[in-house]
């Protein structure tokens, strides 16, 4: 059990930079988690009870982040040493202290001034900037740290830069004024969205942890398709999508499933890479899913001005795709091998399984909360209500009493609300209930180290997020001071002469090239203002825009030559990296593809979509990714000859692209070679192609 921990470990620290932190001891430790336990209590409390002015609230997150940055990232791989800190970093944390307390400090003297600066606002200014680029780069990586600093350079020698990027240049005052003292710059939109709605998701997922619903996903996900053919692998994009919605990482994603899956999956049959390659695109898919997407999908409410609940509803369908499509060619896999279900053996009781599916209950909250018009901040933070009070169903020698104190507390906040200021809130009762029934259970059972330790661990997972949404907001502001946005859009529709398709091209390897060393919240930044603007000229739907871009920039982790969810999986499966990456890209094919067919045609984002066409456009999609599955895996009922694959392959893009024409030919397509299954070399239906032995023994 502990080498499987620690190869878990060694995996995340090679290809994780988040999990790359050194093991602090002694007074450092406790320092440390103080912080981090501090870091999340001042997010509660500026979300719920006291909230702040802009600026002091996202200057005193990236404080906090940065303070954190230093004590826990080290400067280079090989000072990870346990319990030792440079003074260097000692001395970086605490000018982070200083930079994040500037704001709060002298907010009525900053706006007072007006943008005019002082010799100390500069030096802040400056100092904020290095920081977050040091930081960037000990948390995030180096290709995202070179990309704010080019930018950076461009902003400064405007007047040197070749053709349509020349611009008057920005003298240094004025850039340090736009990156910090402004809310265009450091402190800008990304950052904005990360001190408030990104960071109460993360809290979401670190509370949800800590109830087990990790393993829960997992035995669901056996209890329901272990049996099935080729059943681990089917547990894997199960379990995954459901891990998608407490972990952002797709790294992440893959090491915690993987290690249950991948093993699984080798034990029946599939060979390594396969196998590899399965858990990858699930898990990177979980980025993807709803009702709870990737960080990158919360920055679009600010970029677009839509609420979360569109997004999230627009993303259902293509990721309902993205996942039958990876189940739909493990299917097929399983069948061409040979390959069964899991034994009853390793099969959980269903009945023990289905008995917690309360823990369930918090995703369900958060659905109903924001398909109610919730707020975001708020279905997050009612989320985090619900996961504690589903933790204490949980065997607890005094949860029978929590009931009673629920209720209790429900019914007493009403009638003193009714008595004291003759008005009732459903919402102020529930959660004044919830209190009282947390405070109890605390008491009772003791279970204030499991609501600490999710405080610290959700704070510890938003440092990566914060010091990236601070790069990627360095980017925006010179974009914005710059009008390189502008530019760049316009110069990349002249390029493609005003070709949607050739645009989506380009944008789609922009994407993908960034993805390769920026994590997504930030890839999407970029793209979001420089490629999305583009597709946006060329008259498309605004969200269609950035839903590409999202999408292309989660993809990149399972794509080729850098693919580092997929090196991930390889280091689970012990496989040769680049093929499990392949293989993890021909899984994922339907991502490839749905984003090119929903920018094209709205409706698969259910845009002015009836309930009959919604039905209709699932039918097909759906028929169209087992046809493509079918041409890709090279098997259906029995083999598919070569000469079928590519009509297979052709007929279900048709299918799945959603209009008459298209439909006619895909259906009519999909017919011809569901009867040639059945007609033609008849005696081969449902054999395997591949000896369930000898595929086996590669693995």
């Amino acid at each position: 059990m502990s080498e499987s921990v620690d190869k878990q470990k060694e995996i995340m620290e090679k290809y994780d930079p988040d999990s790359q932190v050194r093991q602090l001891s002694g007074w450092l430790a406790k320092v440390a988690f103080i912080l981090l336990l501090a870091f999340s209590v001042f997010q509660l409390t500026t979300s719920t009870v006291y909230p702040l002015p802009a600026q002091i609230l996202r200057s005193v997150h990236v404080g906090f982040g940065l303070t954190l940055i230093f004590l826990l990232f080290p400067a280079t791989k090989k000072n990870r040493v346990k319990g030792k800190i440079g003074w260097y970093d000692l001395v970086l944390s605490a000018l982070s202290i200083g930079v994040g307390l500037y704001w709060p400090l002298f907010y009525d003297q900053i706006v007072m001034r007006a943008g005019d600066m002082t010799q100390l606002d500069f030096i802040v200014g400056a100092l904020a900037v290095l920081l977050v680029l040091e930081a960037t780069r000990r948390a995030v990586g180096i290709p995202i740290t070179v990309i704010a600093i080019l930018f950076l350079a461009y902003a400064y020698w405007g007047r040197q830069m070749p053709g349509f990027l020349i611009h008057r240049g920005v003298d240094l005052d004025t850039l340090v004024q736009a990156m910090f003292f402004t809310t265009e710059g450091i402190l800008g939109t990304p950052i904005a969205v990360s001190s408030t709605f990104i960071f109460l998701f993360l809290l979401f997922g670190s509370f949800l942890v800590k109830t087990g619903v990790g393993q829960y996903f997992n035995d669901l996900a056996v209890a329901l398709a272990g049996k099935r053919t080729g059943g681990p692998a089917k547990v894997a994009i199960f379990s995954s999508a459901l891990q998608g919605t407490i972990s952002g990482s797709s790294v992440a994603n893959v090491v915690t499933s993987g290690s249950f899956t991948i093993p699984m999956m080798k034990r029946l049959g599939y060979r390594r890479e396969f196998a590899g390659g399965v858990e990858a695109a699930a898990s990177t898919g979980g980025q993807l899913m709803p009702p709870i997407m990737g960080a990158a999908a919360f920055l679009m409410i600010e970029f677009i001005g839509i609420d979360y609940w569109t997004i999230a509803k627009a993303a259902t369908i293509p990721a309902i795709l993205y996942f039958t499509g990876i189940w739909i060619m493990t299917h097929f896999e399983a069948k061409r091998t040979g390959l069964s279900g899991l034994p009853d053996e390793d099969i959980p009781d269903k009945k023990e399984v289905f008995k917690k599916l309360y823990l369930l209950l918090p995703i369900l909250a958060i659905v109903l909360f924001l398909a109610t018009g919730v707020s975001v901040m708020r279905s997050a933070l009612y989320g985090i209500f619900t996961v504690i009070l589903v933790g204490l169903i949980r065997e607890e020698k005094f949860r029978k009493i929590y009931p009673i104190v629920f209720g209790a507390g429900f019914v007493a906040h009403a009638i003193y609300s009714v008595a004291m200021a003759d008005s009732f809130s459903i919402v102020s009762s529930l959660i004044a209930a919830t209190i009282a029934t947390i405070a109890v259970s605390l008491f009772f059972d003791g279970n204030f180290k499991d609501m600490i330790d999710a405080l610290v661990d959700g704070a510890r997972t938003a440092l990566g997020v914060v010091a990236a949404t601070a790069a990627a907001g360095i980017i925006v502001g010179v974009v914005t001071k710059t009008g390189l946005g502008l530019k760049l859009a316009n110069s990349l529709v002249s390029i493609a002469d005003g070709q949607v398709l050739i645009t989506l091209f380009f944008t789609m390897l922009a994407a993908i090239v960034l993805g390769m060393g920026s994590p997504t919240t930030a890839n999407y930044v970029i793209t979001s203002t420089i490629a999305a603007p583009a597709i946006i000229l060329l008259g498309i739907e605004d969200l269609a825009a950035h839903l590409f871009v999202f999408y292309f920039g989660i993809i990149a982790d399972i794509t080729p030559p850098v693919a580092l969810a997929a090196f991930a999986a390889s280091g689970v499966a012990s496989s040769e990296p680049i093929r499990t990456g392949v293989n993890a890209a021909k899984l994922a094919i339907a991502a490839f593809i749905i984003p090119y067919m929903f920018v094209l045609e709205n409706q698969l984002l259910m845009i002015d979509t009836s309930f009959v066409e919604l039905i209709w456009i699932l039918f097909t999609a759906v028929s169209g990714m087992i046809a493509i599955g079918a041409g890709l895996v090279g098997y259906w009922y029995r083999k598919v000859e070569w000469y079928e694959r590519i009509p297979a392959v052709l007929g279900g893009l048709t299918l799945i692209y959603p209009s008459t024409i298209s439909d006619v030919i895909g259906i009519s397509v999909f017919v011809i070679l569901l009867g040639l299954q059945f007609l033609v070399k008849r005696d081969m239906i449902g054999k395997p192609v591949v000896n369930n032995r000898q595929s086996s023994s590669n693995a």
